[in-house]
Parts: C-alpha cells; sequence; structure tokens
C-alpha cells in the first residue's frame, strides 16, 4: 500500500516500514562515525527496546561495542490491511542490520511488567548470553498492572499540592491558550509512581540476581527527564516527580540488595526530546520547539542517538561520570546551561500563534514527531506502494 500519514492529536496511528528502516539506519551511521565505544559492556539486555532512547542505547551498544543485545518491547504487528506500530518495524530493521554485522541480537515481544516475560527473558539470557553486563530500563507505558497482585494502575500527569496554569500549544490547531491541571489526590499519586516509579525496575533486577544472570560489577540505569524552572511544575512538584523521587528509591535499594555482585545502579537524567509519550504532556511541544531553536542556534542540539552515545562514553563507562548529588547521570548538561535556559525563558511570554514559526521551531518538532514513525526521511520514496508485512522473528 501507499502509506501516508495518519494523525489524530499527539497520536500517529501508522508507520512506514522503509522510513522507519532509514531513520534507525541513520542512528547506526552515527554512532558508526564516532568510533569504538571502550570497556563497554559485551552482554545487554534492554527493557523496552524499540523506540527512542531504548533504542539509541541499544544501537550505542551493538555498533559501539560489538555487544550481544537482548530487547524487550511491546509492539503491534503488521496485517493485511494495517501496517505496524513504528517499534515494530524500528526492531526489524535494526535485527537487519545486527545481523549483518554479524552481532547477537534477539527481541522479546510482551508485557515487560508480567512475571511471565521476565522468566522467558532470563531463559534466553542463559541459552543465548550467559549473564548480562548492563541492564537498560527504558519503559514508557500511561499503565501497569502488578504481576502479583494482578491489580492495573493508571498514571496520571498532574501538579502536586496546588493547581497549575501554563500556556500550552495544541498540535492539532496550532492554537495557544492557557491550560489548568488541578492537583492530584493522593490515589492519583501512589497509581503513578506504581505505573512510573522503580518498583518494577527493581522486580527485574531482583529476577536476574536471583537467576544468577547478572554478572559481577554489571550496570544498570534507568531514564528519566527532570527539566528547569518551566517544566518543573509538571515534572518536578507533579506526579510524575513522585514516581522519580521513587526512581531514585530503587536506585539505591538495587544496589544495596546486590552488593555481593557490586551492582552499579544510576537513573540517567536525560534531554527532552520529541516523543509520542512528550507529546501528550502539557506544555511540553511548546517547551521542545523553543529549546530546538535555541539549542540549534547554540550547535548543543541533540537527539536520543547523540544522547546515548554521551551517556555511554561520558557516565557509563567513564571514569569519572557527570553525576550530580543524587548519584545521577546527568546528560542533560547542555538543554540545562543558564544561558539557554534564559533565552528559553525570555522567548516563552512573547510566543504567539502569528509568530509560533518565526521564535520557535515547531517545524523541526513536527517534522521530527513524523519521523519517529518512519515519514519525512531523505531518499524513502512515500508515493511508493511499499509491503506492510515486514518479517522479523520476535520471541
Amino acid at each position: 500500500m501507499i502509506i501516508k500519514p495518519k494523525v489524530r492529536g499527539f497520536i500517529c496511528t501508522n508507520a512506514h516500514p522503509k522510513g522507519c528502516a532509514a531513520h534507525v539506519n541513520q542512528q547506526i551511521d552515527y554512532l558508526k562515525a564516532q568510533g569504538p565505544i571502550e570497556g563497554a559492556a559485551k552482554k545487554v539486555l534492554v527493557i523496552g527496546c524499540s523506540t527512542g532512547y531504548g533504542l539509541a542505547s541499544r544501537i550505542a551498544a551493538t555498533f559501539g561495542s560489538g555487544a550481544d543485545t537482548l530487547g524487550v518491547c511491546f509492539e503491534k504487528p503488521p496485517t493485511e490491511r494495517k501496517t505496524a506500530s513504528a517499534g515494530y518495524y524500528n526492531t526489524a530493521a535494526f535485527h537487519a542490520a545486527a545481523k549483518e554485522a554479524g552481532v547477537y541480537c534477539e527481541t522479546i515481544n510482551g508485557d515487560a511488567f508480567s512475571n511471565e516475560c521476565k522468566a522467558q527473558t532470563i531463559e534466553m539470557i542463559k541459552a543465548d548470553m550467559g549473564k548480562v553486563d548492563l541492564v537498560v530500563y527504558s519503559l514508557a507505558s500511561p499503565r501497569r498492572t502488578d504481576p502479583n497482585t494482578g491489580e492495573t494502575y493508571n498514571s496520571t500527569l498532574k501538579p502536586v499540592g496546588k493547581s497549575y496554569t501554563a500556556k500550552n500549544l495544541n498540535t492539532d490547531s496550532l492554537k495557544i491558550s492557557d491550560i489548568t491541571l488541578d492537583p492530584a489526590n493522593e490515589e492519583e499519586i501512589a497509581n503513578t509512581v506504581k505505573v512510573m516509579g522503580g518498583e518494577d525496575w527493581e522486580m527485574w533486577m531482583q529476577a536476574l540476581a536471583d537467576a544468577d544472570v547478572l554478572s559481577e560489577g554489571a550496570k544498570t540505569v534507568a531514564y528519566t527527564y527532570l527539566g528547569e524552572k518551566l517544566t518543573w511544575p509538571i515534572y518536578g512538584h507533579a506526579t510524575i516527580g513522585k514516581a522519580k523521587e521513587d526512581l531514585d528509591r530503587a536506585a539505591l535499594a538495587i544496589a544495596s540488595a546486590h552488593d555481593g555482585l557490586a551492582v552499579q545502579a544510576n537513573v540517567a537524567v536525560l534531554k527532552a526530546v520529541v516523543t509520542q509519550a512528550s507529546s501528550a504532556i502539557p506544555i511540553m511541544p511548546l517547551y521542545i520547539s523553543l529549546m530546538a531553536k535555541v539549542m540549534k542556534e547554540e550547535g548543543t542540539h541533540e537527539d536520543c542517538i547523540e544522547q546515548a552515545y554521551r551517556l555511554f562514553t561520558e557516565c557509563l563507562y567513564n571514569d569519572s561520570p557527570r553525576l550530580d548529588d543524587g548519584n545521577r547521570f546527568r546528560v542533560d548538561d547542555k538543554e540545562l546551561r543558564p544561558e539557554t535556559q534564559a533565552k528559553i525563558e525570555a522567548l516563552w511570554p512573547q510566543v504567539t500563534e502569528e509568530n509560533l514559526f518565526e521564535l520557535t521551531d515547531f517545524k523541526g518538532y513536527n517534522e521530527n514527531f513524523l519521523r519517529l514513525f518512519g515519514f519525512g526521511l531523505d531518499g524513502v520514496d512515500y508515493e511508493e506502494d511499499v509491503e506492510t508485512l515486514v518479517d522479523v522473528e520476535l520471541k
């Protein structure tokens, strides 16, 4: 079929297989051009491996240090009438590239929160890899079912303590108006922590340790975003912020629980990028559009693959990693430069519907959003009749 993007709000309901492959291969080419990552892991598990930072981390491991990787994701395969999800096509492209490079890779398509998925992962590690020396935790989900109780929890995006009003861009209508978010109640806060906090990360690491598939000195990292003044009310003093505090708690707990293996556990704070998740968060499309405008002018703009490369080389596998007072790796340093934030804050009140494309990089924001689903990539013929049934053997 000839595939054109079908966008509704912050969701694109289809994906382009050749465009997704082109996007993955661009990231692989970038990584290869940087040269080898010295001392990096050789056996890597990536939980949440098919898009965004998880995919970029898998690319960094495979094409930066020749690592064998096992990935876990939850993606929709194609049918005769519908395309697969972008993550499915991304994974197919990654598999093809890794196979061509002669590097082991397998991917489990299932619910990473479930005990069954954890058990399947452990069996595959035992059979194919022996033990892993890096575990990347990069899940982004609005809901989670506790595998032990069967209860399902839903996260919310709300401030804590008091209402929050801010300027917001509707990416569909391009209307800019104030949005007010009412404060979360205690149940909403607790549910968000259950979904987005560190409990499942802990459960993964405990299961891996109990099965003796963690190498001595193994590292594990979970990803988060903190932001600064403009985004703090929704990312900091908010339900998401409470979940992020729980990630910090989990990092300490994991290191303590597995100190016999000398496991190193850190949260990594990464910069804001265009993702389907960030597109759904109030104020973020406008903030990211302004941030991109400023950082491109400064020559400091980065996307997922550049961030993943710097995480590996400047933090995970560096004798002097960039750590903050909370023992978090900081790769958001360029975004949070005081001069960069000052420029963004100065532009923020000036943005109107009339000057949106002049004062911000919303054009680039929209292009980045479509690229997530394989649209707008150079060298791809979008008038071509393409086969949607791309074959990739997921476990």
